[in-house]
């Protein structure tokens, strides 16, 4: 069973989801808030396994909120259902640590679908956000996937480099990598920079894009 609050200031929506989700017998709602403080106020009192919330709320948005609990309820898992599909959005609430990413215009199936692979330890983020990050990806100019033209800079990479860049591929924040290579967030962050320094590319899409022509990730 999986215990859910729902977080949105527009009551229809909360009413909405409810409605959903009522004849799911995994799934259990047992909160709802319409703001990030009001969710934070909430918590100490209610036992969740999963926050299913806005980002765009008065007061406190849902980045500052996902922050919080970050800080203070690690192993709440925290999943953005919202209208807002830029990179930018979707990045940062999972840098933030985010489990999941979801657009409103999603059905019941991929919602229900979407809250059991996060309950379970996996990540989720919609399909059409994927599909949009890859059409960007795949738009961006040469110029910023290459460095001293020779088709070898890779090899300046380290093996250390190489493993952190595999993860980066793969959707893990800096907080994940370093968990999962036993080292601190700011090695990380330090590594992503030379990865981005030795590339010479100008962002992690166009570092993503620059691995996979160069069969470095799959």
């Amino acid at each position: 069973m999986i215990n859910l609050i729902i977080t949105d200031d527009h009551k229809i929506v909360r009413d909405g989801l409810k409605a959903l989700l009522q004849d799911q017998i995994a799934v259990r709602v047992v909160g709802e808030a319409a703001s990030g403080s009001e969710l934070l106020d909430l918590l100490p009192a209610v036992e969740a396994d999963i926050v299913l919330m806005d980002i765009n709320m008065p007061g406190m948005d849902g980045f500052d909120t996902a922050a919080h609990i970050q800080k203070r309820y690690p192993e709440l898992k925290v999943v953005v259902l919202s209208m807002l599909s830029h990179e930018k959005y979707v990045n940062r609430m999972m840098e933030l640590g985010a489990s999941g990413y979801i657009l409103k215009n999603a059905g019941k199936e991929e919602l229900c679908c979407a809250l059991q692979l996060i309950a379970q330890g996996c990540r989720y983020i919609s399909p059409d956000v994927t599909l949009e990050l890859l059409r960007k990806v795949k738009q961006l100019p040469p110029e910023t996937l290459t460095s001293n033209g020779n088709g070898d800079e890779h090899r300046e990479l380290s093996k250390r480099e190489l493993e952190v860049l595999a993860l980066i591929g793969e959707g893990y924040t800096n907080a994940e990598i370093a968990d999962k290579l036993f080292t601190s967030k700011r090695t990380i962050e330090t590594h992503r920079q030379n990865l981005l320094d030795k590339t010479k590319v100008r962002n992690t899409a166009a570092l993503v894009k620059y691995a996979l022509l160069r069969g470095l990730i799959s």
